[in-house]
């Protein structure tokens, strides 16, 4: 009698499973993904607590208030777009991708195993910044607005995979794919509101962040955090903006993504093996 195959939701967990204990013996991952967004929130509020910080158009914030939602907004795009981009990238050019196409495991559930670990990242990382927000430095959470929190939560994590997979299937090498995503998605951060308020910013420089998906991302979670906000629901507009940069990642995935090592990486990584998670 022939052994029944796995059914797809079990191949799919135990995908998940090792996408998770791979990301944990990355200590370079998880060190950028998790504690270096932390690093910053602690040292934000050593260097500024008790200053209110007033934002144009938009009242006066605590430090804990501006930053503890942006910068999990940050560590949340770094778990799907960085980590997903990078992974991807060198799974394809070590022939990993190509050996998984040899397997039971369909391929659309390799990557949703692949996505669901890099949400599920992002969801630790999300909850461990709001959590010692609000028993370090007194957050106030808003029950009504979880809903909006999670929604804008689901929606950003999904544009930011399906960019990531979008960063693998552009990147040339796997090798350019850690400086293409920190050249992406760093000076973004800092027109997004992430790590410095900007007062009086001008005109171009709030167009040109209002392009980008980060900057929604951000809002959409200081929203959730904020007193003077009092509609339970999230602002449309930034959900839409997400949603559709979202959309354009599927798309440059599904056009230009191959599951064999690209031409030049070949060779290469058939004689040294290599990774190189201290990129990650």
């Amino acid at each position: 009698m022939s052994e029944s195959r796995p059914s797809l939701p079990l191949l799919g967990w135990r995908q998940f499973r090792y996408e998770n204990r791979l990301f944990w013996r990355t200590p370079a991952a998880a060190f950028f993904t998790l504690f270096f967004p932390l690093m910053f929130l602690l040292l934000f509020n050593l260097l500024f607590s008790g200053d209110p910080m007033e934002i144009a158009g938009r009242g006066s914030f605590t430090v804990t208030q501006f930053f503890a939602p942006s910068l999990a907004a940050f560590a949340a795009a770094s778990a799907t777009y960085t980590n997903i981009g990078i992974g991807t990238a060198i799974a394809r050019d070590q022939g990993i991708l190509k050996r998984f196409r040899g397997t039971p495991l369909p391929p659309w559930v390799y990557m949703m195993g692949r996505v669901a670990s890099g949400v599920w990242i992002a969801a630790i990382a999300v909850v461990i910044m709001v959590a010692i927000g609000i028993v370090g430095y007194d957050l106030h959470l808003y029950p009504a607005r979880l809903a909006a929190i999670a929604l804008s939560f689901v929606i950003g994590t999904a544009s930011f995979a399906a960019l990531g997979l979008a960063l693998a299937a552009l990147a040339p090498t796997s090798d350019s794919a850690p400086a293409v995503a920190n050249a992406t998605i760093l000076p973004i951060a800092f027109i997004s509101d992430v790590f410095i308020p900007i007062s009086n910013p001008p005109g171009w420089l709030v167009t040109v962040g209002n392009i980008f998906p980060l900057k929604h991302f951000v809002r959409t979670l200081q929203d959730g955090f904020s007193p003077f906000v009092t509609s339970p629901a999230p602002e449309w507009g930034h959900i839409a903006v997400m949603a559709a940069w979202g959309i354009g990642g599927v798309l440059l995935a599904l056009r230009f993504f191959v599951w064999e090592p690209k031409t030049g990486d070949r060779t290469r990584h058939r004689h040294t093996r290599r990774s190189d998670p201290a990129s990650l």
